[in-house]
């Protein structure tokens, strides 16, 4: 089991410096591979099919990949000496870095969708690098040990559990300063419990009216913290569209509408934790649906949508339940299931019928068996069933 810890990192003005250094080298080595790439490609790719009889090819290029890029990093240290002070394995992820945005260009994920063309990274663009290992205890109190590095100064604000091992470092720069992000591993394997032995399930129907509704009939408020943020950070954005480019004041008006801007992510992301905490002490099966997210986020409600952020709080409630009874009982894992959502709204959870309501009505009401209900909570009744195999009855949905 993997999972990522990060800490914010106290460094001083030379170690500022100094990752700043760092990143901007990383920066050109970036674009530099990449361009190399591209310059393959553009040569060497050809939409004939067929060859005359007589034809004049120049030498084809070999395909540049990760090993054959990687092999030019010591050349590279000898014509640029100043890439020295780089730790090696934090250039090699840069290879890294660079083959994996070009494959998923040229061929895809694993699930085959293809990404973009990927761009070239301009100033200030290039915010991260990653120690692929670190020493055998990188951490003493709230000191971390980076190879070629140093000693960093971190917030240590809570401790790797037991039985985890930090494999890599990720140091990124954020609008409001420096952060590391802790890969830990532990090779034990939670043990999730079976739907046999569920004793108290619930089911959850996202919502925009409220954030979710529960099958018992209670609901969790949405938030809406853009919304409520919108005046502030439209106020900021005007300063910055209206100072002059390449300016001081222009300068400071992006770090201040960066940190706005990350200020309502944070605190979007603590409501989704402390909401999922909430649902995993409480249950040890949440249902939910399976949310077409992207597709959604392209209707005339996306602003809503994207800021109640359903994909990230379903990301951490699924992530959180296999670990939640860390670091005590590493063991145990709590269930999340999702289901398909097609008619849950729709159907009657008392007995199946399918009831059709519009988006306006807010009521279910069942003519073939008289049930009643509001029209989320029969949905999230229903996601339920789905998720447990059989009908659970209202009452018990409610208890």
């Amino acid at each position: 089991m993997r999972a990522a810890y990060q800490y914010r990192l106290r460094l001083t003005k030379s170690q500022e410096t100094e990752v700043e250094r760092w990143l901007d080298m990383l920066r050109h080595q970036y674009n530099y591979l990449l361009a190399d790439r591209f310059n393959w490609y553009e040569q060497n790719r050809c939409s004939i099919n067929s060859c005359p009889l007589v034809c004049h090819l120049p030498n084809l290029k070999d395909n540049p990949d990760y090993f054959s890029q990687k092999k030019t990093l010591p050349q590279l240290k000898k014509d640029r000496p100043w890439y020295g002070v780089v730790q090696s394995q934090v250039l090699q992820d840069c290879v890294k870095r660079v083959d994996l945005a070009f494959k998923r260009f040229l061929k895809g994920d694993s699930n085959g969708k293809k990404s973009g063309r990927p761009g070239f990274k301009g100033k200030k663009r290039y915010k991260s690098f990653t120690f692929p290992s670190l020493g055998k205890n990188p951490i003493s109190g709230n000191i971390l040990t980076l190879p070629k590095f140093g000693k960093v100064k971190m917030i240590y604000h809570r401790p790797i559990p037991e039985g985890f091992k930090i494999k890599t470092a990720t140091i990124t720069r954020k609008a409001d300063g420096y952060y590391v992000t802790l890969s830990i591993q532990d090779d034990t394997v939670p043990e999730i419990i079976s739907a046999d032995s569920v004793k108290n399930p619930i089911g959850i129907d996202m919502g925009l009216k409220s954030f979710l509704i529960k099958s018992d009939g209670s609901e969790v408020p949405i938030p809406q913290y853009y919304r409520k943020a919108q005046k502030r950070l439209r106020k900021i954005q005007k300063v910055v569209s209206r100072s002059k480019k390449g300016s001081n004041n222009r300068k400071s008006a992006i770090n201040k509408l960066g940190k706005a801007h990350k200020k309502v992510a944070d605190t979007r992301k603590d409501f989704h934790f402390k909401t999922a905490k909430e649902l995993l002490d409480n249950y040890d099966l949440v249902a939910h649906e399976k949310l077409n997210i992207k597709g959604l986020a392209k209707t005339k409600m996306a602003k809503s949508i994207l800021d109640a952020g359903w994909g990230q709080f379903l990301s951490i409630l699924s992530n959180k339940a296999v670990r939640v009874a860390w670091p005590t009982a590493i063991n145990a894992g709590l269930q999340t299931v999702a289901v398909n959502p097609r008619n849950t709204s729709q159907n009657c959870s008392n007995c199946g019928v399918k009831v059709p309501k519009k988006l306006k009505d807010r009521i279910h009401s069942c003519p073939s068996c008289g049930y009643t209900e509001d029209r989320d909570v029969n949905a999230a009744i229903n996601i339920l069933n789905l998720a447990v195999g059989h009908s659970v009855s209202s009452s018990a949905a409610r208890s």
